[in-house]
């Protein structure tokens, strides 16, 4: 069996959710395609940093412009594969007899005002073409599942639901002495966002929350934005001018495993209030680094966050008597945010609660078990 592997968005230097993905999917199928065939087909400027199986070949494909579209169908009309497995939306125009493809959420169609209208419209067309050209569509969580089959009509039974993984080993990193200076972070308590700074991030509302923090809670912290600058970015810079408390909200830029680790580990609280998500895998490792997590209740993170009912038996002493291992609220409502960042900050219980919930609730969740699921489908 010949089985195509895309890897055009995993080996980027700065990957965020979706390159992610791809790159930890791709990094953990090794041990779980050994019997097959496997190409692995990368742009001419993009290199692996790990070993490869010798079942396994590199493909460059050399193609400046719509590298999916025409470079990859080109290659796959010279040399087809039996399986073609496509990590991030995108399936070419010529592809495999068995082509499976990841569709990681339809946030576009309902954050509208989040996206350029040009982006919106290609994501449409581009996504409902991918789901009818494969056979086979992983969506990364039941609500991902569902949206295709209500808004794009997909067939329920051409769709498997297989959740994301998350990388448990960088509990086990070593902070370095100078990480607040590499931050010019001063020796305080802080908040923490990490992510794409954008609309659909709720940015705004995050801010307009840790002003009432400041107001009426009378908190000491910092709010630390860490990620690179998305769309509509100048409505968040225009909220930082004009926040009473921009001296105390601090940006990092894009940041690293190891930097996103160091702020993960040192966070008071992990702020994730977005408007809609896929998955919403930050919040997974925010739980994995022991932070108590403030999330949306709408879309997949409900889900994501949902905790284990047996489970739920073992922490019913505790005050937060919830099945949910984060602070769900609205997050068109900063006083809710607001409010519920408070109750982690001054409530020892509730905060030992949601942290011991957190740590068990990623426990369900590993690249292993993605990887596993993956493979069987590829190769069934």
């Amino acid at each position: 069996m010949l089985i195509g592997l895309d890897g055009s968005r995993a080996f980027l230097k700065e990957r965020t959710g979706i390159e992610e993905y791809s790159y930890q999917v791709i990094k953990n199928l090794r041990e779980n395609l050994k019997s097959a065939q496997v190409f692995l087909y990368i742009r001419s400027d993009q290199k692996i940093d790990f070993t490869l199986p010798d079942n396994w070949k590199i493909k460059i494909i050399n193609w400046p412009y719509l590298w999916t579209q025409i470079g990859l169908s080109i290659e796959l009309f010279f040399h087809p594969v039996d399986v073609l497995f496509i990590p991030a939306h995108i399936v070419p125009a010529i592809n495999s007899k068995n082509t499976v493809v990841v569709i990681h959420g339809l946030e576009y169609e309902f954050v509208s005002e989040a996206y350029p209208w040009w982006e919106r419209m290609y994501m449409r067309w581009a996504i409902k073409k991918s789901c009818r050209r494969a056979q086979k569509i992983i969506a990364v969580s039941e609500n991902t599942k569902k949206d295709l089959i209500k808004l794009y009509k997909v067939p329920e039974e051409k769709v498997t639901v297989i959740y994301e993984g998350y990388n448990a080993d960088a509990k086990s990193q070593i902070p370095s002495a100078s990480w607040r200076t590499k931050f010019q972070i001063p020796n305080s308590k802080f908040l923490l966002f990490i992510g794409r700074l954008e609309e659909r991030k709720n940015i705004v509302g995050i801010i307009k929350a840790f002003e009432i923090l400041k107001e009426k809670y009378k908190i000491p912290h910092k709010l630390i934005l860490a990620g690179k600058a998305g769309f509509n970015y100048k409505k968040i810079q225009s909220c930082l001018s004009n926040s009473s408390y921009k001296s105390e909200i601090i940006l990092t830029g894009f940041v690293g495993e190891e930097k996103k680790q160091e702020l993960l580990k040192n966070a008071e609280v992990f702020l994730f209030p977005t408007f809609y998500e896929g998955f919403g895998l930050p919040i997974l490792e925010a739980q994995n680094a022991g932070v108590p997590v403030v999330a949306s209740n709408n879309s997949s993170i409900p889900e994501v966050v949902q905790f284990p009912r047996a489970k739920l038996l073992e922490f019913q002493e505790l005050s937060s008597r919830n099945n949910f291992s984060a602070l769900l609220v609205n997050p068109k409502n900063s006083q809710a945010i607001a409010q519920a960042t408070s109750k982690l900050i001054t409530d020892k219980n509730i905060r030992d609660d949601i942290i011991k919930k957190g740590w068990e609730n990623t426990q369900r969740f590993s690249w292993e078990k993605c990887t596993i699921q993956i493979a069987k489908l590829l190769e069934g």
